[in-house]
């Protein structure tokens, strides 16, 4: 496992070192549409109604994990998401766990593929004036991870999700509404659960932001119910890339008592460039 997370930082350092050459010599992130280049979406629970400048390819790597979990001592994955906007309207989206790695007990290790993910996101109503951003996304969850070895359930999961999303003065809120439909591991059918998360975010300086966040879910066939806290701290390098770091804590009995986020987000194309407008 330390191996497999030098080289997720080694990579994320190339990238992330590549972008800050790229940009050494600019100024501050800039005022205005620029600034809407990328729009992270990690490492929240919850996602902003809107999204990234049309035609920008926008990757998401991250590392994230639990400790001290009902059943489980230590948990390890390291996500990575791939959000197209096609238009200012639709989002297209990739997810995938990367590799996962459990520790139930000492001296015991489970490693593996995670599970993956497709998804699109479409803004029924950009956010103006008094008016909220509201958007509306449907994932599907692919059962790529080795349920043999606890890693996954081996059943295809649904998502529905409402966004709501609005700037108050300096402060963005972001809430999300998600009813799950997940295969059942106990019998045959889906079971239904519900989801949701707020979270509300502020720019600090011109560089540094603040994120903090209460998520959690209802029980669901035989995964128990759980509230989580997560506080986050970010920093943009240029339009183009944003780091983060953040401690979460559970909120719930069972759930995981502490965990750990880290990663960044980054522009990698804008495949519209030069179109006109």
């Amino acid at each position: 496992m330390k191996q497999i997370a030098r080289i997720f930082f080694g990579l994320i350092l190339l990238v992330g070192f590549g972008i800050i050459a790229e940009g050494q010599n600019s100024s501050p992130p800039p005022a205005g549409d620029e600034t809407d280049f990328i729009v992270p979406a990690r490492p929240t629970f919850s996602n902003p109604a809107e999204f990234q400048k049309p035609g920008v390819l926008q990757l998401e790597l991250g590392y994230n994990a639990n400790f001290h979990g009902t059943g489980l001592k230590a948990e390890h994955d390291n996500p990575l998401a791939l959000r197209f906007a096609v238009s200012s309207r639709i989002l297209l989206e990739f997810d995938s766990d990367n590799v996962i790695s459990q520790h139930p007990d000492p001296g015991m290790t489970a490693t593996g593929l995670g599970d993956m993910q497709l998804g699109i996101q479409t803004v029924l109503e950009h956010e103006h004036g008094s008016r909220p951003g509201i958007a509306f996304a449907y994932y599907i969850k692919l059962p790529t991870a080795d349920c043999s070895k606890g890693l996954g359930t081996g059943r295809v999961d649904h998502d529905f999700i409402a966004f709501i999303s609005k700037k108050v003065h300096e402060t963005t809120i972001d809430f999300n509404a998600i009813y799950l439909l997940a295969g059942r591991t106990t019998r045959s059918g889906h079971a239904s659960s519900g989801q949701a998360a707020i979270a509300a975010s502020r720019n600090v300086s011109k560089r540094f932001g603040l994120q903090g966040e209460i998520s959690g879910f209802s029980r669901n066939d035989a995964q128990p119910g759980a509230t989580f806290g997560l506080g986050v701290v970010t920093f943009q390098v240029n339009r183009r890339l944003v780091f983060d770091a953040g401690v979460r804590s559970g909120l719930t009995h069972g759930a995981p008592h502490v965990g750990a986020v880290a990663g960044l987000t980054v522009g990698i194309s804008d495949l519209y460039k030069g179109r006109k407008k």
